[in-house]
C-alpha cells in the first residue's frame, strides 16, 4: 500500500488492524487527501471482493441492499419475485461519504457492519467473510450532509482523522504517478489468509492488569462516573461497553501485526485515539471553551501515566 500512498502510515497501520479486529473503520479528512484511493489500493492488495458505494442524498435503502425484481419462469411462464443482491454483499465495502446520505439509508448499514447479516422479505442473507466496511467523510462541509448518528458511529470499530501530508510527502506526490502506480499492485494475502489471522488475533494473550487498564479507562470517560474532574466537566455522554470490546481487539491486532504474542500497555495507549474519539460526546461547557476531543483523550492517557 505504500508503494502508492504517500505519509499515511498511521491509516495504512490502523485499516490493517480493523481488518485483523473483523471490523469497520471511518476515514475523516478534507478532499484531496486521497481516502478513496487509500481503499482502493488497499482493495487490490488483498484478494477479495470490493465494491464501491458513492453515497448521495436520494440514495435508498435498497440501492446498497438489494430489492425484489419479477422474473418469468420460462418453461411455464409463471412470474415470481427473486432477490438481487445489493452492492453491499461483498468482502470490502468503500462507503464514499458516506454523511452526504440521508438517515435511513444510513440505517440500512447498521445490520451489515454488527451482525455481518443482511434482513430482508422475512430472510437473514449472511453476508461473505471476511467482511469490512470502510467509510470516508469530509469533516469540514456541512451542506447537503447528514450527521452520523450516535449508533451507526459506536459499529465503526475505529475512526481515523487523517491530516495533509508533510512537506516532503506532499512533494513525492507531486512527483510521481501514484494513481499509475495503482495498477501494478498485486494481491499479498487472499480471504482464507485473512480469516486465519483473524483466528489468531483473537488469541493474542492479553494480561489481566492491562484488561482492568481498559475497563477503567472506558469508565472514565462517563461523567458522574469518572474519578476525574475533567470528564464531569467536559465530557456529555462516555463510552459504552463496546469501547472496551473495541480496544482490547485492536490492542491484540496491533501486537500481532508487531509480532508480539502478548499485548502491551503502549499497545492501548496509541489505540485509545482512535477507539474512543467518536464514542464520546463532548459537553456544552467543553465546546464553549473551544475544548476538542483530542485534548481530552490526551488528559485521559495523561491520567494512565
Amino acid at each position: 500500500m505504500s508503494k502508492v500512498i504517500v505519509g499515511q502510515e498511521r491509516t495504512i497501520e490502523s485499516i490493517i488492524i480493523a481488518l485483523l479486529a473483523d471490523g469497520n473503520i471511518l476515514l475523516e479528512g478534507v478532499p484531496g487527501l486521497g481516502k478513496t484511493l487509500l481503499v482502493k489500493t488497499f482493495a487490490k492488495s488483498v484478494n477479495l471482493e470490493y465494491k464501491r458505494i458513492q453515497f448521495t442524498p436520494d440514495l435508498m435503502p435498497s440501492d446498497i441492499i438489494g430489492t425484489d425484481l419479477i422474473r418469468e419462469n420460462t418453461e411455464t411462464g409463471k412470474r415470481y419475485f427473486e432477490f438481487v443482491k445489493g452492492p453491499l454483499f461483498s468482502n470490502i465495502i468503500l462507503a464514499d461519504e458516506i454523511n452526504r446520505t440521508p438517515p435511513k439509508t444510513q440505517a440500512a448499514l447498521l445490520e451489515a457492519m454488527q451482525e455481518k447479516t443482511v434482513s430482508y422479505g422475512g430472510k437473514i442473507f449472511e453476508l461473505d467473510k471476511p467482511y469490512i466496511i470502510l467509510a470516508t467523510q469530509n469533516p469540514i462541509e456541512q451542506s447537503g450532509t447528514y450527521d452520523l448518528p450516535e449508533a451507526q458511529k459506536d459499529r465503526f470499530l475505529l475512526k481515523v482523522n487523517m491530516d495533509y501530508p508533510t512537506e516532503e510527502s506532499e512533494l513525492k506526490i507531486l512527483s510521481n504517478d501514484y494513481e499509475g502506480e495503482l495498477n501494478k499492485i498485486d494481491s499479498v494475502i487472499n480471504a482464507s489468509d485473512v480469516l486465519n489471522c483473524q483466528k489468531a488475533v483473537k488469541q493474542i494473550h492479553i494480561n489481566p492488569e492491562l484488561t482492568s487498564l481498559v475497563n477503567t479507562l472506558v469508565r472514565n470517560t462517563r461523567p458522574n462516573n469518572s474519578k476525574l474532574e475533567f470528564v464531569n466537566n467536559w465530557i456529555q455522554f462516555g463510552a459504552g461497553p463496546r469501547a472496551g470490546l473495541a480496544l482490547v481487539i485492536c490492542a491484540k491486532a496491533k501486537a500481532f501485526l508487531n509480532g508480539r504474542l502478548a499485548v502491551i500497555k503502549q499497545d492501548i495507549i496509541d489505540l485509545i485515539e482512535p477507539v474512543l474519539q467518536h464514542r464520546i460526546v463532548l459537553s456544552f461547557e467543553a465546546e464553549s471553551d473551544n475544548i476538542s476531543k483530542k485534548e481530552v483523550l490526551e488528559k485521559l492517557i495523561a491520567s494512565l501515566k
